[in-house]
């Protein structure tokens, strides 16, 4: 039976389901779930992400993680992980420009690498053979061992499963999933409601049908993390498209083939997320006792150096190569691109300070 067989067997069975449920059978279904059995990434894929586009952006994220081992105290050893590697190309890219600055740092590293679809770990491994004898694959984070953590995350929190409400007849009613007579996927209101303090200030004002989204399960993993960096120390950089303020909007989208397409159309063969809430994670990292910074991709990979860096790859090359690597960078960081929309939130320990979020304009700092 397919997967959009069983959701609506299910549901005619059991009664709607939620849209995080939704998300995460289509997802992480064992046998035709999106990250368990596709191979997203890339041109040849459904999607292209940063480390992808670029040598630059796993190269410029090196640098900055050798920059917070050192404000850190250097520590020796200490904890890499990435969460969510994909193909591996950042954490190749990263370690690659870490050797050459700091191989002192890579010599401290413990690597583990978070990942709990074994056919990407396969896809991980084999990028990654020159270095594997040296890396550990986990499939959940509280694996990790203990000891000072450096911890970097590109377009992980978009796919952890989200609710969304919908304001129905003055209240904010959990939006789910249900059958129609047809045998249909539809959306529709449901009998539970939100309460009304995790509603942003103008909920009152907000148009019938307005949509609210929030992620528990993201604040939890976050949560998570910023304990582990309270009580060891460390810091985590955690790359993502989505919001600094929360609000509302529909922000639910599939994609297959570099393609919008509908979210209820193909279960399990296209990529599901929402837009982060990146103010609901740095207060879950708050609460902690933690420090958070957060600015825009391009603001970060610009202070980093990407003009720079950008300069020094494509000196020497041709005309069709430099004029590549231009596109690249102006897809990474321009404002029309990756730039703005995409988001990137620092999480370290009350002790440490990183470069370039607490001395850079255009970051936003909470205590």
């Amino acid at each position: 039976m397919k997967l959009e067989q069983r959701i609506i067997r299910q549901i005619e069975t059991t009664g709607p389901i939620s849209v995080a449920d939704y998300m995460a059978m289509c997802l992480f279904d064992r046998d035709e779930g999106y990250y368990t059995t596709r191979e997203p990434f890339g041109k040849n894929g459904d999607f292209i992400t940063a480390p992808e586009v670029s040598q630059m952006f796993g190269e410029l994220i090196g640098v900055w993680c050798v920059n917070a081992w050192r404000a850190l105290g250097a520590p020796v050893p200490f904890v890499l992980c990435e969460m969510g590697p994909g193909r591996g190309t950042l954490t190749q890219d990263l370690l690659r420009a870490a050797t050459k600055l700091a191989p002192e740092f890579v010599a401290a590293a413990k690597i583990h690498l978070v990942e709990i679809s074994d056919r990407l770990q396969g896809v991980q491994r084999e990028k990654l053979a020159g270095h594997e004898e040296r890396m550990i694959w986990n499939k959940n984070f509280s694996e990790i061992p203990a000891g000072p953590l450096l911890l970097v995350a590109n377009e992980l929190f978009d796919a952890i499963p989200s609710r969304q409400y919908v304001k129905t007849n003055g209240r904010f009613l959990e939006r789910m999933i249900a059958v129609d007579d047809a045998g249909h996927l539809f959306f529709a209101a449901g009998q539970g409601s939100i309460d009304a303090s995790l509603l942003p200030g103008a909920a009152d004002i907000a148009p019938e049908g307005s949509i609210f989204e929030i992620a528990p399960a993201r604040s939890t993993l976050m949560q998570e993390i910023a304990v582990r960096i309270r009580h060891e120390r460390g810091t985590a950089l955690l790359f993502d498209y989505g919001h600094l303020q929360p609000g509302f909007g529909d922000t639910l989208q599939a994609l297959s083939r570099h393609e919008s397409v509908d979210v209820l159309h193909i279960p399990g063969a296209a990529d599901l997320t929402t837009h982060v809430d990146f103010h609901s994670l740095a207060q879950a990292a708050r609460r902690e006792g933690c420090r958070t910074n957060a600015m825009t991709q391009g603001n970060f990979l610009l202070a980093m150096g990407l003009i720079d860096r950008a300069g020094a790859l494509g000196r020497g090359k041709t005309q069709h190569i430099q004029e590549q690597i231009r596109t690249d960078v102006e897809r990474l960081a321009g404002p029309d691109q990756m730039g703005t929309l995409f988001k990137v939130l620092c999480i370290a320990d009350a002790a440490t300070h990183i470069y370039p979020f607490e001395r850079s304009e255009g970051s936003t700092q909470g205590n």
